[in-house]
């Protein structure tokens, strides 16, 4: 018989400790006055691990409640005693003018301050250490701050609040201000508070206590310190002393912000002293009588220039009220330039405008004879000045620009609008420029090498870019390049070839065709000459031997060389003889004369020795006649007139070259300045000078009377009308069809690189077309067609 047995259950249980209240009341009691001894900096006494598990126990027995709230009180009350101790009590008082003394009770609160903080900041780091279980386990359960930050936001509550936090900012301010008016501040002090103000957020946002409080005030202070500011500069400092003072303030507050307060806060303060000391200010320091921007550029003031362009770039105002004020400060100056020039112009035009035609330098020309020369001379002087003083002007801005504005596309940009404006408000702008090109390309300049007057022609090509007539340039560079070249006063052929490729990047081939066709010209001249000497070997040569120049009418000026003259016999001899050999080298060709252009060497036998004289050709005839007559003997004006039938103009001009200049070769009767046709002539045999050659210079215009200048542009529109005709032909041609609009928008474009066309102008070109049917109006009245 089987026994059952039943199983017998065991249990082994740890025994149930109790901990009663009184036992958890005697842990707090135990940990808080621990936590005072803390506070009293008597940590070092103490055992952590004990207090560790002091706070361990009340959490693990739930009383962590009492842990943490008891705990909050505890740093609660030594914060309140901390500010009752060593914050209030320094609390600045008011009535002190002192700036010094000022400076030091500000600088005591707010080392008071950072004490109270770095005291807290050390006594919640311990707390935090010896609470870690309460952080890890209640805080998380109850959702309340850990320890420490609960630490600081007691330190928030109970410290940054009035009245403690008004007296800190108010001291901070303070010193702020100490400093702004000049004085020395312990920064330090500044910047450990405003760190204390930095790690202190607001209802656990991310706003700190800097941004809420700090900030804002500061912000507010630099706003009505520097309203102030500016207008208290603006009264008693000059522009220089203006700019220095402001880029000194925009240097102290970036230092400010970085050294003391917060990096965040600098571009605020720069955008109170943008909106203070620079943008409403900007006119009235540039337009400053006495010391604004045109006195800087007249005294070369480069470092205050370059103050003033860094500042004004600082603010969107700055740079356009600069470069409105440089372009109008530049087109005054171009306008007292031109002024000068066209005053002294108007004198001289009412005393006439002849000169000496000589190719030695203006300062010779101008002592050889005074009262011959006179007017011309001067209005020659003052073409020259005239283009001179632009290119000095434009030195001095393009030395500015790049020196003092950091070469800056934008004011480069007004600088070169302002040049081209009162350039071209000078009616004479493109002759000027002609004429200094050419006494630049001239032979006997004194002074002056080969790279000098390139680099003087480079720049010259800076102010020819300005010009918007280019026609008209190119029109009196032909007259005077023919002369040059006919003459053979250039400096050498590679300066004018040099001068010609330089227009040719600027303007393009067809621009220069024409005038390369000159030189083209004088290249085969030199070889047909070889070839005609060759076949006067073979032949009878004539008794007077000549050099001729064969022109291209298409490529040379030929209006202002129609005078005709009448030849004597040994001259037409060799005439006829070269046109022979010419036209039978080249059939179907004509040859016209040019005797106005030409010149001779002739030698004369006087009374003491013999000379030779260079002399033009018309004076060569007029000399001629006077070959065979005794030394008693005269010719009037009138036989002269006939023998030669030169113009009166040419006549007169001669015979005062000959009879009235330096050198009297002939003698008028009765004697004077001007040519008569009373007047009456006879050969001076007894004519004396120690050169043995000598140059017979014609009285000439080389600048243009007005009665030529009105000639010239005359010349000029007709040949404008017949480019804009050219033009609209050939745009319509490649269209077919384009509104009114269209086509004087593309006229105007394609014509633009040689003159600006007036739109009125094209209007009636277009009407001339439809009239002669190549172009016709559309049903709509706003367009044409093309018409093959």
């Amino acid at each position: 018989m089987a026994t059952a047995r039943r199983p017998v259950k065991t249990k082994i249980k740890p025994p149930r400790k109790h901990i009663s209240d009184a036992s958890m009341d005697e842990t707090w009691s135990k940990l808080q006055e621990n936590i005072r001894e803390i506070h009293n900096h008597n940590a070092s006494s103490l055992s952590f691990e004990e207090n560790h598990r002091f706070a361990y126990n009340m959490v693990l027995y739930k009383q962590g409640s009492m842990l943490y709230n008891g705990v909050r009180k505890l740093v609660a009350d030594n914060v309140d005693h901390l500010a009752k101790s060593d914050i209030i009590p320094v609390f600045p008082t008011g009535g002190n003018d002192d700036p010094t003394q000022q400076s030091q009770a500000g600088e005591l609160l707010l080392k008071a301050l950072r004490r109270v903080w770095d005291d807290h900041i050390g006594n919640m780091s311990k707390l935090r250490d010896i609470l870690k279980y309460m952080d890890r386990v209640y805080t998380k359960a109850n959702q309340v701050p850990e320890i420490y930050d609960a630490g600081l936001e007691i330190f928030l509550q109970h410290i940054i609040c009035a009245p403690i936090r008004d007296h800190v900012v108010s001291a901070i301010l303070g010193l702020i201000q100490i400093e702004r008016d000049g004085y020395v501040i312990n920064r330090s002090s500044v910047k450990e508070c405003v760190d204390v103000f930095l790690q202190l957020n607001v209802d656990n946002d991310d706003k700190t206590v800097y941004k809420r409080d700090l900030e804002p005030a500061v912000l507010q202070a630099s706003e009505i310190f520097y309203s102030a500011e500016g207008q208290r500069l603006l009264e008693s400092c000059d522009a220089p002393e203006y700019l220095q003072r402001v880029e000194a303030r925009f240097k102290s507050e970036q230092e400010r912000a970085h050294h003391y307060l917060s990096s965040q806060t600098a571009t605020s303060l720069r955008n109170i002293l943008e909106n203070h000391l620079l943008t409403p200010n900007l006119s009235k320091v540039i337009n400053m009588s006495n010391s604004g921007l045109d006195i800087m550029i007249d005294l070369d003031k480069l470092e205050d220039l370059n103050r003033l362009y860094r500042l004004f770039l600082m603010v969107p105002k700055g740079l356009p009220t600069l470069t409105g004020s440089l372009k109008h400060s530049i087109v005054q100056r171009g306008k007292e330039i031109n002024q000068a020039s066209t005053n002294s112009e108007s004198v001289q035009d009412d005393a006439g405008a002849e000169q000496n035609d000589d190719d030695g330098p203006l300062q010779s020309k101008m002592k050889s004879k005074p009262r011959v020369l006179g007017a011309g001379v001067q209005t020659l002087s003052l073409a020259l000045k005239w283009v001179q003083d632009v290119l000095d002007l434009k030195d001095k801005f393009d030395q500015i620009w790049k020196r003092a504005f950091g070469s800056n596309h934008d004011i480069e940009t007004a600088l070169n609008k302002a040049f081209e404006d009162f350039i071209n408000l000078h009616q004479k702008a493109p002759e000027f420029i002609s004429l200094f090109i050419d006494e630049n390309l001239k032979k006997g300049l004194k002074g002056k090498t080969d790279i000098e007057v390139d680099n003087i022609l480079d720049k010259t090509i800076t102010v020819f870019r300005f010009i918007s007539e280019k026609d008209a340039f190119e029109r009196y560079y032909k007259n005077h390049l023919a002369k040059r070249l006919l003459l053979g006063r250039s400096v050498s052929d590679d300066a004018e070839r040099g001068m010609l490729a330089k227009l040719k990047v600027e303007c393009g081939f067809q621009f220069t065709q024409k005038l390369e066709g000159m030189f083209h010209d004088i290249k085969l001249s030199t070889d047909t000459m070889q070839a005609y000497r060759k076949h006067l070997e073979n032949t009878s040569a004539p008794d007077i031997e000549i050099a001729v120049t064969v022109m291209t009418s298409t490529f040379w000026p030929m209006s202002h060389s129609s005078a005709s003259c009448t030849l004597p016999e040994c001259l037409i001899r060799s005439c006829k003889s070269f046109e022979q050999f010419y036209l039978n080298r080249h059939s179907g060709r004509r040859l016209t004369w040019q005797l106005s252009l030409g010149n001779a060497d002739v030698r004369v036998q006087f009374k003491a020795r013999k000379h030779d004289l260079n002399v033009s050709t018309f004076a060569l005839v007029l000399l001629l006649l006077f070959e065979d007559l005794s030394d008693d003997e005269f010719l009037t004006y009138d036989e002269l007139k006939s023998a030669t039938s030169l113009p009166d103009v040419d006549l007169q001009r001669h015979l005062q070259s000959l009879a009235c200049a330096k050198f009297k070769i002939l003698k008028k009767h009765p004697p004077g300045r001007d040519v008569n046709p009373s007047d009456s002539f006879s050969f001076n045999n007894d004519f004396t000078c120690a050169m043995q050659k000598i140059k017979i210079s014609t009285v000439s215009a080389k600048v243009e009377t007005i009665e030529e200048r009105k000639e010239t542009r005359d010349r000029i529109e007709e040949e404008r009308h017949h480019q804009t005709e050219a033009c609209i032909v050939r745009i319509m041609k490649d269209r077919k069809h384009m509104t009114h609009n269209d086509l004087v928008n593309e006229v105007t474009r394609q014509l633009s690189t040689r003159f600006q066309p007036n739109p009125q102008n094209i209007k009636k070109r277009i009407e001339g077309l439809i009239d002669r049917e190549y172009l016709e109006r559309c049903e709509d009245r706003k367009s044409y067609n093309y018409l093959a």
